[in-house]
């Protein structure tokens, strides 16, 4: 018996190869548009990508995470650490998960792919994730619409 490769592969499953929580969202890159990962993570995770409700919703974040010890997010949480390939890598440590979030562009497809994988630690990382869980593919859907739909990233 021969051994079978994993078929899907992402710096994300990479870097956390047994997450708690994982999701995958697509979308078609605009016509004309660059297929640079780096500069599509940047613009899915930039301000101007951000809905106002997401807005609203990160501000509401960081003014309640304290109240179970969790730090405020810093400015620079989604800058890119990380690139191979067709994928750049988002990779955050804290006390109470990791987080890993790869942008991967198929140029042959025109698809963009969002992976986000999640290692929970501890009851402040378990508490924290079940308000986030529920709404954590919409919220990242609606960051990459908005990024696909505006101006194409320059080639």
């Amino acid at each position: 018996m021969t051994e079978q490769l994993p078929c899907f592969r992402s710096l994300a499953i990479r870097k956390i190869p047994e997450p708690d929580y994982a999701d995958v969202c697509l979308a078609t890159l605009p016509e004309g548009a660059g297929t640079d990962p780096r500069e599509w993570a940047e613009r899915v995770f930039s301000i101007e990508s951000i809905p106002r409700w997401v807005a609203w919703a990160m501000g509401l974040r960081q003014a309640l995470v304290p109240l179970i010890g969790i730090p405020r997010a810093p400015k620079n949480t989604f800058t890119v650490s990380e690139q191979s390939g067709e994928e750049a890598l988002i990779f955050v440590r804290d006390r109470h998960l990791d987080f890993a979030v790869a942008v991967g562009i198929d140029a042959v497809t025109r698809l963009i792919r969002v992976t986000t994988a999640v290692e929970l630690k501890g009851w402040r990382g378990k508490l924290y994730f079940s308000v986030v869980r529920p709404v954590h593919p919409i919220v990242v859907d609606s960051m990459l619409k908005k990024a696909t739909r505006s101006k194409p990233a320059p080639r």
